[in-house]
């Protein structure tokens, strides 16, 4: 039987056992706010995984419901910006990290937060890209800013496994770049090639021998994994060339030189998608609503009920799970 209007599901992580639950809750526990949705999907990122499974610290409230995106329709509404029936998309902003997020039917959202859906974009197709495809086009974006154009040689993706890095994959094979993927999981190399990469290079053995300046290969990069990764990226990069650093799963530390930005003109780009201005947010999501619908057949892994979250984020932390992997709140 429909759950009641006065109520709706949600998966709360907790500090006290038990720690992950599934509860039917009132409608007064959601959060104040302008807008009100009725989320359609949300997604299983790195970083939900994380708040699930209870490996990392990454809920700042607790209980919390976690799920860093959502897309949905409004149905409450104190803002003229986004009437009734307006399809949406939420991003960042700390949500799933210190405002109750996706994992739930319904969800109370700052409006500054949403972008409405753009044309060619339906809720399944935008929960597909989410913070992922997002952080993967401000990435191209501030490439193609820097003038790196696809004639000018190949672009490595470091991470290249993860939903950034396989979105990111995909934009830059779709915009004619010639891609580059590494990767410590070799499994998936047929995967990384179907994106769209041209060569997929192990990880083992790539931080070894680091000098200050090293032979070039790339005319740019997209860096997933920060640390000795990054660090080992920028002495390789062509000069007037560009790394856009969007991740830190290899560690917070940079340990490198100034040798590649004042000898070769390298830039170090840096990406945040949590805080991303309005009006980019629009341009980054109308651009990843013309993409093909190719694109998203070789990223969609399925999807996934609330009971089932507790199970893939395990796996997802374990490296079992790749692709885009939906979260169904109903």
């Amino acid at each position: 039987m429909p759950l009641a209007p006065t109520h709706f599901r949600a998966l709360l992580v907790d500090e006290t056992a038990p720690r992950v639950r599934i509860e039917r809750l009132p409608a007064q526990r959601l959060p104040d706010a302008a807008v009100i949705l009725a989320v359609e999907y949300s997604a299983l990122n790195y970083k939900d995984a994380l708040a699930v499974s209870g490996r990392g610290k990454i809920v700042r409230r607790f209980p919390m419901v976690p799920g860093i995106d959502a897309a949905g329709r409004v149905i409450e509404s104190n803002d003229p910006r986004y009437p009734e029936g307006s399809q949406v998309v939420a991003t960042g902003w700390g949500i799933g990290e210190r405002h109750w997020g996706g994992y739930a039917e319904r969800m109370a959202v700052d409006p500054d937060w949403l972008v409405p859906l753009p044309e060619g974009l339906d809720a399944r197709r935008a929960m597909l890209l989410g913070t992922a495809g997002l952080t993967a086009m401000l990435a191209l974006l501030k490439l193609e800013r820097a003038g790196i154009a696809a004639d000018q040689g190949a672009v490595l993706v470091s991470g290249a496994s993860g939903g950034v890095g396989a979105w990111a994959i995909a934009l830059l094979a779709g915009a004619g770049y010639e891609v580059h993927a590494l990767s410590g999981k070799p499994e998936q190399r047929e995967w990384l090639r179907a994106l769209g990469a041209s060569e997929v290079l192990p990880r083992e053995g790539f931080v070894d021998d680091v000098r200050p300046l090293g032979s070039t290969r790339w005319a740019a990069a997209v860096d997933n994994a920060g640390g000795e990764i990054l660090s080992a990226i920028l002495p390789r990069i062509r000069p007037e060339g560009a790394v856009a650093a969007i991740g830190l799963a290899a560690g917070m530390t940079l340990a490198t030189t100034v040798a590649p930005f004042i000898l070769r003109g390298v830039s170090l780009l840096g990406i945040n998608s949590v805080e991303t201005p309005y009006a980019l947010r629009l341009e980054a999501w109308d651009r990843l609503a013309r993409l093909p619908a190719a694109r998203f057949a070789e990223i969609d892994a399925g999807t996934l009920t609330l009971d089932q979250l507790e199970q893939a984020s395990n796996q997802m932390i374990e490296g079992k799970l790749h692709g885009r992997h939906l979260v169904v709140p109903g």
